[in-house]
């Protein structure tokens, strides 16, 4: 197996004994029980990892790593951005759960006219918080050394925005005349998709999106919920774009 990740504040990443406490200390040393000798990753969440062994455990929170490399991944293009619908219950993490595991680089919490979900007021705080903390766990578990982001959420207008400014917008829809796995893509720069809510994307959103230059494109034959849609659709675009190769 490779070795496990753990987050470290940025800039205190080199060549030495880097000392990982706090939380990320307690779960290395109490939860994995990492012990002298075995290997470990150090990493700021964006885009820099620091290489070693484990050099000494203390108490319950603390342990020493022997850093023998440090390594800066470049940011990843093009860069592919999820604008995902809020959806229901606790769907929205294992949205982002899942879209981190797979690669996408930033995710967009988007409240949609037909979202059921709403956020507002400290309910919406602690929503985001809890979308911030997956993304950061499961890049952590899937060995990632950059993070994506999760943005604010934002309005229709604020989305269109969003896709007038990439290189390649799309909305998935199921009703779309052009399949995404033809559409002609940007060897780099930023693609942008649109996942709606399970009630599907209004069309005044539609309108409004495509003014913006976001063309309706559809994954398959089946219809895809919007907590899997964007992930199914990320993994469509790093085959195509060569980020999996």
């Amino acid at each position: 197996m490779t070795a496990p990740v753990f987050v470290t504040e940025s800039g205190g990443l080199r060549v030495g004994t880097v000392t990982l406490d706090g939380p990320e200390g307690r779960h290395a040393v109490s939860v994995r029980r990492l012990r002298v000798g075995e290997e470990i990753v150090l990493t700021d969440g964006e885009g820099t990892g620091a290489y070693g062994t484990v050099a000494a455990v203390e108490g319950k929170d603390r342990l020493d790593v022997a850093v023998t490399g440090v390594r800066t991944e470049p940011e990843p293009t093009p860069r592919i951005t999820v604008v995902q619908a809020l959806p229901k219950g606790d769907r929205g993490e294992l949205a982002v759960e899942t879209m981190t595991e797979t690669g996408v680089d930033a995710i967009v919490p988007w409240q949609a006219a037909r979202c059921i979900t709403q956020w507002k007021g400290d309910r919406g705080a602690k929503a985001l918080a809890k979308w911030r903390a997956t993304a950061r766990e499961a890049g952590k578990q899937s060995r990632r050394l950059r993070f994506p982001e999760v943005t604010d959420a934002l309005s229709a207008r604020q989305v269109a925005a969003l896709l007038a400014d990439a290189d390649f917008a799309a909305v998935l829809h199921e009703e779309g005349s052009e399949p995404l796995a033809t559409a002609p893509l940007p060897a780099e720069g930023r693609i942008v998709l649109v996942v709606g809510p399970e009630g599907g994307v209004s069309p005044q959103e539609l309108t409004a999106f495509a003014e913006a230059g976001a063309r309706p494109y559809r994954l398959g034959r089946s219809v895809l919920r919007t907590s899997t849609a964007g992930t199914a659709a990320a993994a469509l675009l790093l085959g195509r774009t060569g980020r999996w190769s």
